[in-house]
């Protein structure tokens, strides 16, 4: 699609696609300059597709995740969902971050509870709903353990249930398996393949982990280092269907080779100053 044509789309009623158009990001410097995280950022995601931002550290993908959930505010461009153009966080938008940000004094299902409650969801209905949501991420017997009872992976399935409760259109997920070991990422990667199967949310996945983007994704964005731009958009023609067997098939392992191949061009452009 030309950024052109981009800049005309609207996002279509009853779609829960984000159009990100002409989006730019500075941060200010303290004792000098500032700095250009993101450089006229043009994308359409789908409504209800799984996509991946991936790219070398420091190209801005957390900084385009957090703009288009509201939590920083947008200095040039916009950003339009199904509810019209972001300005701030919102019910549609939910957000699983990296560190699970769990309430430590809360249990699995108190935390799950809460953003029920703020809802507005009565005590006994929020309680069954988020029983249901814990069920769904296998977390069933530990609603009443506190998260230092829990290991990494379960408290990233707490974090992942809690969001999913207070069904957001959106989910976006900055880099959730980055902090836990070998096995148990592997173990999530499959849940939240599983998970979103049966959701069927827009998620906007961050990572820097090519086989985690390619095993999850439906498309991937391959950004370029600092200043962060989108230079690839790679569809990744794989089954819906996918489980461990497919990281040893052909295609995986061609389509992966593809995209760290994009990948590594734009880190050692930017190393020998070509962005």
């Amino acid at each position: 699609m030309s950024v052109a044509a981009l800049r005309e789309q609207v996002v279509e009623e009853g779609s829960s696609g984000i159009d990100i158009v002409g989006v730019s990001h500075s941060y200010a410097g303290r004792n000098g300059p500032g700095v250009i995280a993101l450089d006229d950022i043009n994308l359409n995601i789908r409504g209800d597709e799984f996509h991946a931002l991936l790219g070398p550290s420091g190209c801005g993908k957390s900084t385009l995740l957090y703009l288009i959930g509201g939590f920083i505010p947008i200095q040039r461009g916009r950003i339009v969902t199904q509810r019209g153009a972001v300005a701030g966080p919102g019910p549609e938008r939910g957000i699983v971050f990296q560190n699970f940000a769990l309430f430590p004094w809360k249990t699995v299902l108190e935390n799950v509870v809460y953003g029920l409650r703020k809802q507005g969801l009565g005590a006994k209905e929020a309680a069954e709903r988020a029983r249901e949501f814990i069920r769904l991420v296998e977390l069933g017997g530990f609603e009443n353990a506190y998260p230092s009872q829990l290991s990494g992976g379960m408290q990233q399935r707490a974090a992942i249930a809690r969001t999913l409760a207070v069904d957001p259109e959106i989910l976006l997920m900055d880099e959730p398996f980055g902090a836990l070991d070998a096995q148990t990422r592997r173990v999530m990667q499959e849940e939240l393949r599983a998970i979103w199967q049966r959701s069927r949310k827009t998620v906007v996945f961050v990572t820097h982990d090519v086989h985690e983007a390619v095993f999850l994704a439906d498309r991937i964005s391959v950004m370029s280092a600092r200043p962060g731009r989108i230079r690839h958009v790679v569809d990744v023609d794989l089954p819906k269907d996918r489980g461990e067997e497919i990281l040893e098939k052909p295609e995986f392992l061609e389509l992966s080779e593809h995209i760290w191949r994009l990948v590594r061009a734009e880190a050692v452009a930017a190393s020998r100053g070509g962005h």
